[in-house]
């Protein structure tokens, strides 16, 4: 037997634009992909696709990184469909299988998937085809993959290609981790001649990572990371407790978004016109979606509940309802989603923070597929920290406790949400940086709350701010490991508190040291303080502070507070959300915000690179993921600080004396090189 691309051109990458990527595509010595490109029934490749085709036939081996809904099918559909042999793709998502099977069919590209939910002589006889190279695509659910029938027949044909969609599953970090995906590995050592192409909508370096480690493939994999900016998103986050101000924010949110009222209906239900789309309101639990349901139906919206709680027919009507365009609303926990193909959501909203920026971006990304104005709105309350802190450190709700690496990846991981919801420069652009794709950034977005509410006054003079700072770390070290975050906000404020009178604190210069400002910008500062590493939280039912060594060290003015204050005036609620939010764009905001962490530059960002790529053979030859070598902030630390020796090392984000002794040498070394 022939092995696949036994007789296929293996250059080297070479730098080209989309033109001269479509123009290598149809070489004489290529398959005919723009003839398989028009059988598919599309004229043209979107921005990208040929450029990751042309990587995937050269290399062999892509991890692609785009957003849902930025057409990464074709990316492993038209080389199915053009070279010889049958694909495998390697899906969670059932119904989206069955939806592509479905379309390339109907395109005459014959394709079939394998599920548990298919009865027993059906996947026989589909296998009975598959070892008969009947198909040009087989989909393939990753529990499938455990099947002896499976693995032989796929050892004996000619498979040129394996795609693994949703790759994040495979990394223990990624938001949606699938224990049956720890076997892809397996699979791809059986086909040593196969082309690899790992596609995810969401994966931060380290995640990228620990998906080439777990799939075997090396370090230099190509990597394309692209389409993450969505200007037509305006995002913002709103910090409310009180429950009738978080209704009304949900309320005004849907009337603006979908261009109507409660009760209202389009005229014409027109697919053109913005307000004849839909809303998604994801909810932190089924009680809660529950109770917002009733909420909205009770005020005349069509909204139905969706959470993993119901019965499959029940979710299946729902999901069916929705893509008809017969509801307003679906209040969604993270269960609904997955697969759903509909371009005028014109409304993401979540009750609660989800449990990273990865979680949060791919389901807000779910509004606005169609290209035009869609809005996300992200509600924060003061118990979101301690809440998830605890929350983490229960793990799974089983009488054994999560490793301490596991509870510090994922608090770190809420935590870059975190920071991102307390703001500093715009959303649209820290989000393109923590996926590292800062060269779509768009130097403000102008449509996000940030951008259209920071003003001057948010650039505080560095005196003023590290007096602030010091003053407010101190409160919490005269708490340490005693109270929470409201008794420090009792101490700064000089405000009545029994705690403070039995424990003395009444009587230090800290009582009252920031009496001027009010509880809540207090409040918004020490969480400010929380996600800069400087605070930390026990994992007790009644969580206290800590202040981290680190925290020690700024309050002390050995290393230099580096804090965007809260704004001086909390805008009111009513203005959270701009009246004119779907009308136009608003100013760019003042070049003087920044972000609580600093930018990487041009040279910072090529030193991170590189350390990922040490941090990745490291690794790979001690066979641990590669988190526990160093986490993403701490390489972005090491970029910027450039230590020269083991104490300067120390003072990255997450390099403690263990992780110094054991891996410090080589991160010097690598940095050292670097000049």
């Amino acid at each position: 037997m022939t092995s696949p691309g036994a007789h296929e051109h293996d250059a080297t990458v070479r730098p080209a634009g989309p033109g001269a990527a479509r123009a290598e595509l149809g070489s004489e010595d290529a398959p005919d992909f723009l003839g398989a490109l028009r059988r598919l029934g599309y004229q043209s490749f979107r921005p990208g696709q040929a450029e990751a085709i042309e990587v995937l036939m050269q290399r062999r081996r892509l991890l692609l990184v785009a957003p849902t809904g930025g057409g990464k099918s074709l990316t492993f559909q038209l080389p199915a469909s053009a070279l010889p042999g049958t694909t495998i793709v390697l899906s969670p998502l059932i119904a989206l299988m069955a939806d592509q099977v479905r379309a390339l069919e109907a395109r005459g590209v014959t394709a079939t998937f394998l599920a548990s939910t298919l009865p027993g002589p059906e996947i026989s006889a589909r296998l009975g085809n598959m070892a008969r190279g009947h198909y040009k695509l087989v989909y393939v659910a990753p529990e499938r993959l455990g099947a002896p029938a499976f693995r032989e027949i796929c050892r004996r044909i000619a498979v040129p290609l394996v795609a693994v969609d949703e790759a994040h599953c495979i990394s223990e970090w990624g938001h949606d981790f699938r224990p049956e995906y720890l076997q892809i590995g397996e699979l791809l050592a059986d086909l040593p001649r196969a082309r690899v192409l790992a596609c995810t909508a969401t994966a931060t370096p380290v995640v990228r990572d620990e998906i080439l480690s777990r799939l075997g493939l090396p370090a230099d994999t190509p990597q394309i990371v692209r389409g993450f900016a969505r200007p037509n998103l305006a995002l913002h986050v709103a910090e409310e407790e009180d429950r009738r101000a978080r209704e009304r924010l949900v309320d005004r949110t849907l009337e603006q978004a979908l261009g109507r009222g409660p009760g209202a209906r389009p005229a014409g239900h027109a697919a053109e016109d913005m307000s004849s789309g839909t809303a998604i309101i994801y909810a932190p639990t089924r009680k809660v979606t529950e109770q917002e349901t009733v909420r909205l139906v009770a005020r005349g919206w069509r909204a139905e509940a969706y959470h993993a709680g119901l019965e499959g027919p029940q979710r299946e009507k729902v999901q069916a309802r929705f893509s008809r365009g017969e509801l307003d609303v679906v209040v969604a926990t993270n269960a609904f989603g997955m697969g759903i193909d509909r371009g005028d959501v014109r409304a993401v909203i979540h009750l609660a923070p989800p449990g990273s920026i990865e979680a949060y971006y791919q389901e807000v990304g779910r509004a606005g597929r169609d290209g035009r104005d869609a809005l996300g709105l992200l509600l924060i309350a003061p118990g979101d920290l301690p809440l998830r802190r605890r929350l983490i450190e229960r793990g799974g709700g089983d009488d054994s406790s999560p490793a301490p690496a596991v509870v510090e990846h994922k608090w770190n991981t809420f935590l870059e949400l975190m920071r991102w919801a307390e703001g500093g420069s715009c959303r649209h652009d820290a989000i393109l940086r923590y996926f590292g794709d800062e060269g779509e950034a768009l130097g403000g977005c102008g449509r996000c709350d940030v951008c259209r509410q920071l003003s001057a006054e948010a650039d505080d003079d560095p005196e003023a701010t590290t007096l602030i700072v010091r003053k407010a770390l101190s409160a919490v070290a005269r708490i340490h490991r005693r109270f929470g975050l409201q008794a420090a906000v009792s101490l700064l404020r000089g405000a009545a508190d029994e705690r403070l009178e039995r424990t003395g604190l009444v009587n230090t210069p800290t009582f009252g040291a920031l009496r001027e400002h009010d509880g809540a910008w207090l409040l918004r500062l020490l969480r400010r303080c929380v996600v800069a590493g400087w605070v930390d939280f026990t994992g007790d039912d009644r969580p206290v502070v800590v202040l981290t060594d680190i925290g020690r060290r700024v309050m002390r003015g050995e290393l230099p507070a580096r804090l965007l204050l809260p704004p001086r005036v909390r805008p009111a609620t009513k203005d959270m959300l701009p009246e004119t939010g779907f009308a136009g764009h608003a100013p760019k905001a003042s070049a003087r915000a920044r972000e609580p962490e600093a930018v990487l530059d041009a040279a910072a960002l090529a030193l991170f690179e590189r350390l990922r790529a040490h941090r990745m053979q490291v690794a790979s030859r001690e066979g641990v993921p590669p988190y526990v070598v160093a986490s993403d902030r701490s390489l972005r630390d090491l970029a910027l600080l450039r230590p020269r020796s083991r104490d300067q090392l120390l003072l990255a984000h997450g390099i403690g004396p263990a992780k110094a002794d054991k891996y410090g040498a080589g991160l010097l070394e690598v940095i050292a090189a670097a000049g």
